[in-house]
Order: C-alpha cells, then structure tokens, then sequence
C-alpha cells in the first residue's frame, strides 16, 4: 500500500497513511486518488460544507469493506477544524466537525470517509436551517429520467411559490436532489412543513408520477418526494461527495439546462476533476441568496384548513411529534 505521503491542501500539508490501498476495486481507485479528488474539487465541496456540522460516512478499508457514520467529532481531530454543538431528537447532543478549510475534508479522506454529511444549518445558529433540500427519489419501477420529469415541475412549483430558485444535482445513485437556499429564520419543524406542502403540491401536479407516501408499500412505482429529509439529524450527501458504490460516482452539482441531458453516470470519482477544472462549480452562487418560505408555509395552512392534510409521519427513530399522525403501516393497521 506504499509509504505514507504528504498532499498540500489550501496552504496545509495533510499526511496520507497507506495511499496505494484499493478503495474501488471495480475501479482501482485507491485512498490516494480518493484525497486527491477532494483537492481537485476543493472549493465546490468547501462550498457545500462550509460552517455546517457534518457527519461523516466512513469505509476505512474500501468500499467492500466495513462502514460506519460518524457523528461526532473524531478525538484526534486538528484544533484547527472548528466543530458545532448540535441536539439530536433523542435529546442527546455531540460536537460535529464543521469543515472550514478544503484540508479538513482531505483530512477525512485520510480516515476513509468517501461521504460527507452536511446538516442545513450553520455553525453559528444550529436550530435554523438555511436550505430547503428535497429529495426526489425514484421507487421500484422508475428511474432517474421520471426523476427528472418531476425535478422539471418542481421547479415550477417552487417558482409559483415565492419566487424560489432550487439548485438540482444528482444524488450519486438514481435521484435528483434541489436545495433552495433560505433566510435562517425559520425552525426544522417550519421547514419541513415548507417540505410537505412543495411535496403535495408537486404530487397533486403528476398524480400518476410522483407520491408522498411514507410508507413504501403505499408508493407504487412512483418518484417519492423525501420529506423527511428536512427533519432535524437527517443528511443528504453533499455535492461533490464520492458515493460508495462499486463505480465511485459523486454527487453532481447540475445546471437545470443539464437535468435531463447529464445522467449520473457521467460523473464519478475519475471524470468530476476534469469537468471541475472546465466547468468550476456550477452551484457556486448558492450563497448569494436567500429565499423566504412564507409562500410555502400559507399553502401549508391552506392544504390543513382547505383539505384537512395536517402533518405527515416522521422516521421510526424520532419521538413521537405534536400532530403528528399514528405512526403504523397501514397494513398492520388494517389487521389491528
């Protein structure tokens, strides 16, 4: 696996440890080029993560190997990456690294992390996230060009309502994600309303399309509108991070004329650098701008007094929430 290696990231030297093992077979990707990727893209993933607590999806011997996520800040971690104090639901709490720097992401690298977990929110307000991020996620019997067909509407959708603009990338697998950057003035539990009524709203448009069930054995082969991803402690992998799948495809920041020309397997671990250096980072002005979620949230209360549609199920983990729903398959309920 080779001698031990130091990389310049940004004005700081980051050693690598075993820079010839293999972490995508498939590939023959091994941890150096997995480091050097992150450096290549340093500023689009800094971007991404920059300030924001974030959790870290580690495969320290490869892809094929054993995986885990971490949440809290490793304990030899550098004094010079900052961390945030940030509550989970359960109500326990953990500081998480908040990368400042392109070397605290290759840092990471040194440890296996492939992805990067950022949360919607900030170092210096952790209860109020500043992106609105929906995930579209294709179900047995659709794949990503249904995803595209509904992130397409969506974007109308999220036009119609306050004038939003949403920044679309690939997930790495068959889905689309759109992150609407926001004023940090509303809580998770607003925003994840915001979710719910951008959800049904999109869902009411392409009935035969797309659903937002919670619960799978309702969805049907149809592209699943992730709300629950706007809920506190849930991540959706940062643009540019390397997934783990065999192939090493990332998390691609898009153009909306690229939705539906790209497809994921355009981008992966060995073809990003290339297009990075052509291209730079293609949601770079997502920090110029701030959107309101006051249209969302008065459709929200429109859907509950109009049609009696109130708040949706949350994940099995969380506490059981204030209006929420009976949180049961429906067909154990039936039987019950």
């Amino acid at each position: 696996m080779g001698e031990a290696v130091e990389l310049e990231a940004a004005g700081r030297t980051i050693r690598l440890s075993s820079p010839g093992r293999i972490f995508f077979p498939e590939r023959g990707f091994t941890k150096l080029d997995l480091a050097q990727y992150y450096i290549a893209v340093g500023p689009g993933i800094l971007r991404a993560l920059r300030n924001r607590p974030t959790t870290l999806e580690r495969y320290p011997e490869g892809v094929t190997g054993e995986n885990f996520f971490q949440k809290r800040a490793p304990k030899n971690m550098p004094d010079w990456i900052p961390t945030a104090h940030i509550t989970f639901p359960s109500g326990r709490s953990a500081d998480e690294m908040c990368p400042t720097e392109v070397a605290a992401v290759v840092w990471a690298a040194q440890f296996g992390t492939l992805t990067f977990h950022p949360w919607p929110v900030r170092r210096d307000d952790v209860d109020r996230p500043d992106e609105l991020r929906i995930d579209l996620d294709p179900q047995p019997g659709t794949d990503y060009a249904d995803a595209v067909r509904a992130a397409h509407e969506l974007r109308e959708v999220l036009h119609e309502y306050g004038g939003l603009r949403g920044w679309p990338k690939t997930s790495g697998g068959r889905g689309l994600h759109v992150f609407v950057p926001i004023r940090p003035d509303w809580t998770f539990t607003q925003v994840r309303r915001s979710a719910i009524a951008v959800a049904r709203e999109l869902e009411r448009r392409m009935p035969d399309q797309v659903t937002t069930a919670w619960w799978k054995e309702e969805r049907g082969a149809k592209i699943f509108v992730d709300y629950n991803q706007t809920a506190r402690d849930r991540t959706i992998a940062s643009a540019y991070s390397v997934r783990p799948r065999p192939h090493a495809p990332v998390s691609a920041p898009l153009t909306w004329d690229e939705v539906g020309v790209a497809v994921p397997r355009d981008f992966d671990l060995g073809t990003m650098p290339g297009r990075f250096a052509e291209v730079g980072d293609v949601h770079a002005d997502m920090d110029e701008h701030a959107f309101s979620l006051e249209a969302l949230l008065e459709l929200a209360a429109r859907d509950e007094h109009d049609h009696g549609l109130g708040d949706l199920p949350y994940p099995p983990e969380y506490p059981k929430m204030p209006g929420e729903p009976k949180r049961v398959q429906p067909s154990r309920a039936k039987k019950t």
